[in-house]
């Protein structure tokens, strides 16, 4: 497991400044790991990753049985931050019966006639499973924020000017919204992949060098990535408004694949073995009919 004190490290402490800029994208996250070395700190990712799959793969088993709560996991980040390959690596080892991944993509005609959490409600996990969100709510205070044009004309108050009003609104319904669901049983781990803009170059680079990879190419994501900055500073302000005591955001460094994926199991293996989790306990009713049953087989 990764010590608590680099975890915290990852933290967007509520009530604090956070600054974005801050937290680095790279491996070296403490004059420790810089000492250690790449290849050092590359192994113990590897070690933390095989350990956290194992003893996630049993933590799932657990919250099934328990049938008390959900884990809700929020993945944000640019495009080639490396989303998919961390739900494929991270989540290789739990039970698909207990899983489900929701990737949102532009909102439908329908989607758009009701408020913007909507059809994220529809989505979240039942009791006992996990529910991976790639992409979210958030970005609705992201991708719409750097584009407010997509905003719409049909709220309330459309032709007034949007501002800081309109955001910091925006921001209080996400933070009741987590409120209400953790409330509720659903733990909600946010994970915000930070991938440096030289790194998404080369991503980049890769999917159009490599013909199996240029499928994952989209003329749109270099168009997204002309906007950089003001994304930057779209994020800072959402983890800043939102990363709560009851949903902190984690900023996991994304520059190197196997440090995000080893970070973002532990987290998530820790978040579910520190709940009160418990097999259910069987009655004498039933310890009776395990017994009949027992007997019965043990005949034939």
């Amino acid at each position: 497991m990764i010590r608590k004190d680099i975890i915290d490290l990852l933290r967007a402490t509520p009530g604090k400044k956070f600054r974005l800029k801050e937290h680095n994208p790279s491996w070296k996250q403490s004059e420790e790991f810089s000492e250690l070395g790449k290849d050092a700190t590359k192994e113990r990712a590897k070690q933390v990753l095989e350990a956290n799959l194992a003893d996630l793969a049993e933590a799932q088993d657990l919250l099934y049985a328990d049938n008390r709560y959900s884990v809700l996991i929020v993945l944000q980040a640019m495009d080639a931050a490396g989303k998919d390959g961390t739900i494929k690596h991270v989540m290789s080892g739990v039970n698909p019966q207990g899983c489900q991944v929701f990737s949102f993509k532009k909102p439908s005609t329908e989607d758009l006639q009701h408020n913007f959490l909507w059809r994220y409600m529809k989505c979240l996990p039942e009791r006992g499973r996990i529910g991976i969100f790639n992409r979210s709510y958030y970005e609705d205070v992201l991708v719409v924020k750097v584009h407010p044009e997509l905003i719409g004309r049909r709220l309330p108050r459309a032709k007034e000017k949007v501002g800081k009003k309109f955001w910091q609104a925006r921001y209080d319904d996400i933070n009741a919204f987590e409120r209400h669901l953790v409330r509720n049983g659903t733990v909600i781990l946010k994970f915000f992949l930070n991938v440096s803009k030289e790194e998404q170059k080369e991503r980049f680079m890769e999917r159009l060098r490599n013909p199996d990879k240029h499928w994952k190419f989209s003329a749109s994501d270099l168009a997204e990535r002309g906007f950089w900055d003001q994304y930057m500073d779209a994020y800072q302000d959402a983890i800043r408004a939102t990363s709560t005591k009851w949903a902190p955001w984690h900023i996991v460094p994304a520059d190197y694949k196997w440090v995000a994926r080893a970070a973002v199991a532990d987290i998530v293996t820790t978040a579910i073995r520190d709940l009160d989790l418990s097999y259910p306990e069987v009655t004498p009713e039933q310890h009776k009919l395990l017994e009949e049953a027992r007997t019965k087989l043990a005949q034939e």
